[in-house]
């Protein structure tokens, strides 16, 4: 008897394959993305990784046919040429067999329907379901993401809900019709640690249970190593490195995945050398409180505490790490310290003095002696004032003595110790790109020499390497002039490398405070635990 052998079996044809896509806008001299070539597999994950500006979300949103540009090469779906299909088809394709979820939410939903509303509107475009059956399907696909008292909620408008549960809304959306492919562009970047890992997980959940394939674009390679199977990598709109998650991270071919690698957070300072006696510190808070008052009715008002009754010291020549989810009292404190906020009770001492008992010109030096700067330098910055304006405009206030030759030679040099050119005096800032605005947000606040500099976020919106320059440039300027870092963020990895110790801050009391290493290795408080568990995955 002669054995039979069977043919091996053949792969199953991708469900989505990009050849030599390019794309092209209007009146721009090159394409934006350029000869891009890929698969797509079924039930498959795969994440498209790159800094901003190298293509991916373009990619996306092109695959969609959402932009106004010019699409040359191919992108077929299940074999179907999608270049060929008419407005009406595409419609047709969108939210049934391709879904999306946007990386902010708060503009991608309708802020005039409630989120029920939206669910609804998809089922009954694309199942022609019923006005009740379609809510009915809205309301167990709410639930289905998490999000507590779903049928409240979804009666409530966008502005209502968090910032993670409107990504909740956003899925629930995009997986009304069970779409085979779901394209998830940075859906976690504005969330923290804990709210990002619950999303991740619940896509991977929704993934598993529905078999689709899911495509993430994403700039945050933490974020692909414990998701995707393959990675693509992409730089100036061309696809640099294609491989298996395992291989890209054990042995990245291409020189731009190896300096993305190596651009992640690390230890960017030394460890403290104790000196005796400790140095008094720059900045105290004794039971600093913040309420707010809001309606609870038509004759009653509510107080809600966002910051209960704070103790906090910043040391001089140091770095404070605050850390804690949005909401815990991180950013209200910040601004009460900066005197932006009004205080319910305690007192605050800055260099040896009590605020609440200086004068007017007191005022005026402790002022310049403390800077903020801002999480997104592109609203924080006039865009009717030239960068000469903007970073000189602390000079002209606080030091009216000096000259406009003076103040211009002060500005320039302030803007070369921040690694910008001399030519940056006479632009504005839509001219310069993120990271470069983050410069000048850091130039405008340092040329005063303040004693302490609050950083709000400072490198939320960067990509990893732009933002470990940034975070080096911040580590040399304190060294040169001493100053202190009151550094706020939700990104655990970019306070482990900058901060000499870390205060926790949730439900606007500090739960947790240390050396950085000891509350990272050794952390007490079950939230703490929370954070750091939730930033390894």
């Amino acid at each position: 008897m002669s054995l039979v052998i069977p043919p091996p079996a053949l792969p199953a044809a991708p469900l989505l394959e990009l050849e030599q896509f390019s794309v092209q806008f209007p009146g721009q001299p090159a394409p934006t993305v350029k000869e891009l070539s890929l698969t797509l597999h079924a039930a498959e994950k795969f994440a498209l990784v790159g800094e901003s500006g190298s293509g991916k979300s373009v990619t996306a949103q092109s695959i969609m046919r959402l932009l106004p540009a010019q699409l040359s090469g191919s992108v077929r779906w299940q074999g179907q040429e999608l270049l060929t299909y008419n407005e009406r088809q595409m419609r047709r394709l969108r939210g049934k067999q391709i879904a999306m979820v946007f990386q902010e939410p708060m503009s991608a939903l309708n802020p005039l329907m409630t989120i029920g509303q939206q669910i609804a509107e998809v089922l009954e475009k694309h199942e022609a379901l019923s006005r009740t059956d379609a809510w009915a399907r809205a309301l167990a696909l709410l639930e289905r993401t998490g999000i507590p008292a779903a049928a409240q909620r979804l009666r409530h408008y966008p502005h209502q809900l968090s910032g993670g549960q409107r990504q909740r809304a956003m899925i629930a959306m995009a997986l009304a019709c069970r779409p085979q492919l779901l394209i998830a562009d940075e859906p976690t970047t504005a969330l923290d640690v804990t709210i990002r890992a619950q999303i991740m997980s619940l896509l991977e959940e929704l993934q598993a249970e529905y078999g689709m394939a899911i495509l993430l674009i994403t700039h945050d390679l933490n974020l692909v190593k414990n998701f995707a199977t393959r990675v693509g990598v992409m730089q100036q709109g061309q696809l640099r490195e294609l491989a298996s998650t395992q291989s890209l991270f054990a042995n990245p071919q291409h020189p731009y995945t190896a300096e993305l690698l190596a651009a992640q957070p690390s230890r960017l300072i030394e460890e403290d050398r104790v000196t005796h006696p400790a140095p008094p510190p720059l900045l105290v808070t004794e039971a600093l409180s913040v309420s707010f008052s809001s309606a609870a009715g038509w004759f009653k008002r509510k107080t809600e505490c966002a910051v209960d009754a704070v103790d906090l010291h910043i040391p001089p020549q140091r770095t404070l790490g605050l850390v804690g989810e949005s909401g815990s009292g991180k950013t209200t404190l910040a601004m009460a310290l900066l005197g932006l906020q009004a205080t319910s009770g305690g007192r605050t001492q800055f260099d040896g003095q009590y605020l609440d008992q200086l004068d007017k010109a007191a005022q005026k030096k402790y002022r310049a002696k403390l800077q903020v700067v801002f999480q997104d330098p592109f609203s924080a910055l006039s865009p009717r004032m030239t960068i000469e304006q903007i970073v000189g405009e602390g000079l002209q206030l606080h030091h009216p003595e000096l000259s406009q030759v003076a103040c211009r030679e002060r500005v320039s040099e302030t803007l070369a110790e921040v690694g910008l050119s001399p030519d940056a005096l006479y632009r504005y800032p839509h001219e310069f790109s993120g990271g470069q605005r983050q410069r000048i947000a850091i130039a405008r606040a340092i040329i005063l020499r303040p004693s302490l500099i609050v950083l709000d976020e400072p490198t939320s919106a960067l990509d990893v390497s732009v933002q470990k320059q940034v975070l080096r440039l911040l580590v040399t300027l304190q060294q040169k002039y001493g100053t202190s870092y009151l550094f706020i963020s939700h990104d655990l990895a970019v306070i482990r490398a900058i901060a000499h110790e870390v205060i926790v801050m949730h439900k606007g009391k500090i739960v947790e405070r240390g050396a950085t290493e000891t509350i990272f290795t050794q952390p007490l408080h079950p939230y703490t635990q929370s954070l750091i568990h939730a930033a390894m995955r």
